[in-house]
């Protein structure tokens, strides 16, 4: 079997095995295209050396990742990439296509631990307030920041919201989140008259036929994630924000405000649509984070009033010895001196 034939063989078996995932593992339609490139790319690589992909081994995969090292590729990037084809190498063992895991013992890079960015309490309301509430798109944008802060939202899950997804009567949303799971969304009463504002006074003059999408585009359509990227960058802008806001960046500030105000780990979790608690508790280190911060920032406060404190209450005792001495010596006291 030449080469090329059995790089079409491994194609061929990585077009079964996305469509496995898309048909079994509920797996979104970007994430498929992640997976055929991430996969893609090692195979053409294995091609390009004329290896085979289906007798390739566990030290060749990691020249191939020291390939990505030097291109510069994060370690965040390295790790999905290793896991992803990984998983593939298991598919092929589970078809038959192999005799053993091949990248059996391919340890994933090691990630830096970076804390999730958050925007602190008085950004978040100026960012809320930048949209003009008295248009129509304004009132779409309001409810949109709103329910993204407000209810922990994902972009995805976000612009896939339809109007029966709503609950206004119990301030919830019904959300298809990752993996086609469903989980029960809460949000506040300002995201509540946020929805109800651009329901009565905003949706109707995007509709241009039949749609069941909640926020729609100039155009009647779905608004894309896209265009909320865009609009939330816009709105940061004009609230003259000036670090970089992204949709994400406001889900990782709900979660670490409601952790600040004493919420519970789980409940968080349940409210994120976290399938490990794993995952939440990385935000539990921004808020003991932060908390450190205030405390440094309290002690540092104290530890200079107390320097401060000595140096001012000793002058006028200084200045009382200094005067009774000159007395006893027959001098005239000396005058106190004003700063």
């Amino acid at each position: 079997m030449t080469a090329l034939a059995a790089h079409k063989t491994a194609r061929a078996y990585l077009d079964a095995y996305l469509r496995e995932l898309v048909a079994v593992g509920n797996r979104s339609p970007h994430t498929i295209r992640n997976y055929r490139n991430d996969i893609g790319d090692f195979l053409r690589w294995l091609e390009e050396r004329e290896r085979e992909p289906l007798e390739t081994s566990r030290q060749e995969f990691r020249a191939y990742l020291g390939e990505l090292r030097e291109r510069g590729m994060a370690a965040a990037s390295m790790t999905r990439r290793t896991s992803t084809v990984h998983g593939f190498y298991k598919y092929l063992l589970r078809e038959g296509a192999t005799s053993r895991d091949l990248l059996y013992g391919t340890a994933l890079p090691k990630r830096p631990k970076r804390l999730p960015k958050v925007l602190d309490t008085p950004t978040i309301l100026e960012m809320l307030a930048a949209p003009d509430t008295t248009t129509p798109a304004g009132r779409r944008d309001r409810a949109i920041l709103e329910l993204l802060y407000g209810g922990g939202l994902r972009i995805s899950e976000l612009v896939g919201l339809d109007l029966g997804s709503i609950d206004l009567d119990e301030g919830r949303a019904i959300i298809l989140g990752k993996g086609s799971k469903e989980r029960v969304a809460l949000f506040g009463t300002p995201a509540l008259y946020a929805l109800e504002q651009y329901l009565a006074e905003g949706r109707a003059e995007f509709v241009a036929g039949p749609q069941t999408a909640l926020f729609l585009n100039q155009r009647g359509g779905r608004l894309t994630a896209r265009a909320v990227q865009t609009m939330i960058k816009r709105h940061a802008l004009a609230a003259g924000i000036s670090q970089d806001v992204w949709p994400h960046l406001l889900r990782h500030s709900f979660a670490t405000h409601l952790l600040d105000g004493g919420a519970d780990l789980r409940i968080v979790q349940d409210l994120l649509g976290h399938s490990s608690a794993n995952t939440t508790q990385i935000y539990t280190h921004v808020s003991r984070a932060k908390q450190a911060e205030m405390s440094d920032r309290a002690w540092e406060a104290v530890a200079e009033h107390a320097l401060e404190k000595p140096r001012r209450s000793s002058w006028p005792r200084l200045e009382q010895l200094r005067a009774a001495n000159a007395i006893e010596a027959g001098e005239e006291a000396p005058k106190r001196k004003h700063a």
